[in-house]
C-alpha cells in the first residue's frame, strides 16, 4: 500500500512540475492523499502567506469540513470532465482562487487536484498536459479500489462462518484474494441497522475511503447490518474507521456504529467483528456512546453483549420495568452508576434526597433486593443495563 500512495505522490509531484504550482490531491469525499511539491525559489511550499485557512486545514488535517465540501461541490466539480476555475470567496474562508482538475474513471468522479490559481495562471496547454496525469491518478484509484470491489463474498462468509474449520477455511479464502494486504493493519466497522438487505445497495469500496473489503451481514432481529475492513496506518489511530463509519451513517439514518481493536492479519476477523458489533449495539442502548461507538470505550457492555436475550427477563426485576415504572427504574440506575451515593444521584435526577430514599425503597419492595447488598446491587445493575439491549 506505501507503493501505491508513492505512486500518488509521484503523479501529483508531476503535475506540480508541469504548472509550476504545488498541488494537492484529495478523493471525491475531499480527504486528502497527497501534497505536491514545487520549487518557488527557496520559499517553502508550506506559507502562511501563500495559503489560506481552507488549504492549511486540508493540510494539517487531512480533510476539509462539510461545509467546505459543499460551498466546492456548488460550482459543478462532481460532474467536471476539464478544468475548473473557482473565484476567490474570503467570507467562505478562500483567500485565493483555486484551479480544480477532475480525476475521473470510466465516467466516475474519484476525486480532485487542488491548485491556488494565480494570474495570468497556467496555459491551456499545461492544462490539458494536467488532465492526462489526472486520468493517470484517475486509473490508479479505480484499481485500488477494484482490488476489494470483488470480496463481498469472501468476508461475508468470514463473517458468518462457525468457529473451526468453517471459518479457518473462509480466511484463508479472503487470505488469497487479498494478497499482501491481508496482512496490513486494519478495523472492522459494523454500521447497524443497515437500511437494506439488497447486496446491490451495499455501498462499494470506492465510495468508502479506506475500505478494503465490505458486506452485509443478519443482524439479529433488526435486519441486516454493514460490515466494512478498513485499512490504518497506526494502531493507535483509528480515525480512518471513524471517517468511514460517520459517513456511512450518513445513508443509514437513525443507525449506529461500532468500531473493533485494530489488529494486523486476518486471524482473528472473527474476534473483531464481534468487538465491533458489541460497540454498535452498545451505542445503540446507551446515547453517550452514540452514534460511533469503538468498543474500547464501551465499558460494561463488553460483557453484557456477551450474555444472552433472556438475561434481561431475569424475574427479580421483571415489575420494575414495567412500563408503569419507567421513573424509578431509570432512578435505580442513575443510583448505581453514582455508586451508591445518594448526593450525587438526587442532583442527577434533579429531586430531593427524601425523594431519592422513597423511590429506592419502592425499588427494593419491586424487586424483593437489598441496595445495602454489594451482590444483589451487582445484579439489578446488570440487569438494567442489559435490558437496553
Amino acid at each position: 500500500m506505501d507503493s501505491v500512495k508513492g505512486d500518488y505522490q509521484e503523479l501529483v509531484d508531476e503535475i506540480s512540475a508541469l504548472l509550476g504550482a504545488p498541488a494537492t490531491l484529495e478523493n471525491r469525499d475531499f480527504e486528502l492523499i497527497a501534497f505536491g511539491a514545487h520549487d518557488s525559489g527557496g520559499d517553502t511550499d508550506f506559507d502562511a502567506t501563500a495559503l489560506d485557512p481552507v488549504r492549511t486545514r486540508s493540510i494539517l488535517t487531512r480533510r476539509s469540513t462539510a461545509g467546505v465540501r459543499t460551498w466546492f461541490e456548488s460550482f459543478g466539480i462532481t460532474r467536471a470532465t476539464a478544468p475548473i476555475r473557482i473565484p476567490p470567496t474570503p467570507e467562505a474562508g478562500v483567500h485565493r482562487g483555486r484551479i480544480c482538475l477532475p480525476v475521473r474513471h470510466r465516467g466516475f468522479a474519484l476525486g480532485y487536484v487542488w491548485l491556488l490559481d494565480d494570474d495570468p495562471g497556467p496555459t491551456d496547454a499545461q492544462l490539458t498536459a494536467a488532465m492526462e496525469v489526472a486520468t493517470r491518478i484517475g486509473a490508479l484509484l479505480a484499481d485500488e479500489a477494484q482490488a476489494g470491489a470483488d470480496l463481498t463474498r469472501e468476508f461475508r462468509a468470514v463473517l458468518t462462518a462457525e468457529r473451526g474449520w468453517q471459518r479457518d477455511m473462509a480466511v484463508a479464502d479472503l487470505r488469497t484474494a487479498l494478497g499482501p494486504r491481508g496482512e496490513g493493519l486494519h478495523a472492522v466497522v459494523c454500521v447497524a441497522p443497515w437500511p437494506s438487505a439488497d447486496p446491490d445497495d451495499a455501498p462499494s469500496v470506492r465510495t468508502v475511503q479506506g475500505a478494503t473489503a465490505l458486506c452485509t451481514v443478519p443482524w439479529g432481529t433488526a435486519g441486516q447490518s454493514l460490515a466494512v475492513l478498513v485499512r490504518l496506518r497506526s494502531a493507535d489511530v483509528l480515525t480512518p474507521a471513524v471517517s468511514a463509519a460517520t459517513r456511512l451513517l450518513e445513508a443509514a439514518k437513525g443507525a449506529s456504529a461500532g468500531i473493533a481493536s485494530a489488529r494486523h492479519g486476518l486471524e482473528e476477523l472473527g474476534a473483531a467483528w464481534w468487538e465491533a458489533s458489541t460497540a454498535a449495539r452498545a451505542a445503540r442502548a446507551e446515547p453517550r456512546f452514540a452514534p460511533v461507538a469503538q468498543w474500547s470505550d464501551v465499558g460494561p457492555y463488553r460483557l453484557l453483549t456477551s450474555l444472552p436475550a433472556e438475561a434481561a427477563q431475569d424475574p427479580v426485576a421483571r415489575a420494575l420495568l414495567s412500563p408503569a415504572h419507567r421513573e424509578l427504574a431509570r432512578t435505580a440506575e442513575v443510583f448505581l452508576d453514582c455508586a451508591g451515593q445518594a448526593g450525587r444521584t438526587a442532583a442527577e435526577l434533579g429531586i430531593h434526597r427524601q425523594t431519592l430514599y422513597y423511590r429506592l425503597s419502592r425499588v427494593e419492595q419491586l424487586t424483593g433486593l437489598d441496595l445495602d447488598d454489594g451482590e444483589d446491587r451487582l445484579l439489578l445493575h446488570m440487569v438494567l443495563k442489559a435490558s437496553r439491549l
